[in-house]
């Protein structure tokens, strides 16, 4: 009996290593895609990311902000979208815990359903901004631990917020409408919930195909071209 438990718990060990191997093969090869298209928008100006365009003091700041938190870049992608389109301020959250690799891939499974995480950087000044987009992928039906703690440090006083979330599966409602609860705690009046599904591991979608997804569902140029409509008129 002993021996076949041993052989059962080996035989267990050996799938969660070669599940966990593939994986991290994939987030591997969509970290590399994803940094080398990100990199490339950003020599060509094709995103506009604060820390490539600054704007003299003269200048209105803008008024729309997007934090995101990225493990393989699928997030950051859609991100940098959503900020060239609405001509938002892009800041990113670094989380080392969770780093690209096996080791990351543990640890985030491993924390998938927790609402902390130790991300850098801890604080950012939202105070001038009016609407914030805060984006994270999904991570056990619930949005990443560094977004909530990111939620959870920053004042949304009188702000608009909107979740964006990318995912593989599926997410659980009771999830999103905590992390509304928290970000209405925090100050926020309004609150969005938009998400994409990528796909399974092995058969996701591209970037590009991702990024037209959200623009066919949430019409992200057309919400810009009305925004720019009522300052004219102002």
């Amino acid at each position: 009996m002993i021996r076949l438990f041993l052989m059962l718990l080996l035989a267990f060990a050996l799938i969660l290593f070669v599940v966990a191997f593939v994986v991290t093969r994939i987030e591997n090869a969509q970290d590399a895609a994803n940094h080398a298209l990100r990199n490339h928008a950003l020599k060509h100006d094709d995103f506009k990311h604060d820390t490539l365009k600054h704007r003299s003091a003269s200048e209105k700041p803008r008024n729309v902000a997007v934090v995101v938190f990225s493990r393989s870049g699928n997030t950051g992608v859609l991100a940098d979208y959503i900020a060239e389109t609405l001509d938002a301020d892009v800041h990113e959250l670094v989380a080392n815990d969770y780093q690209i690799g096996m080791v990351g891939w543990i640890n985030a499974l491993s924390d998938a359903r927790n609402d902390f995480a130790d991300i850098s950087p801890n604080h950012i000044d939202v105070s001038h901004y009016d609407t914030m987009y805060l984006g994270s992928p999904i991570w056990l039906y619930s949005p990443a631990p560094p977004i909530w703690q990111f939620a959870k440090n920053t004042d949304f006083m009188n702000k608009h917020v909107v979740l964006v979330n990318t995912f593989n599966s599926q997410f659980k409602q009771h999830f999103i409408d905590e992390f509304e609860a928290l970000v209405r705690s925090k100050g926020a009046i309004s609150f969005a919930h938009q998400y994409v599904k990528r796909g399974r591991m092995g058969s996701q979608m591209s970037s590009q195909e991702l990024i037209q997804g959200f623009d066919e569902k949430y019409n992200t140029k057309r919400i810009n071209d009305r925004a720019g409509e009522r300052d004219e008129q102002q």
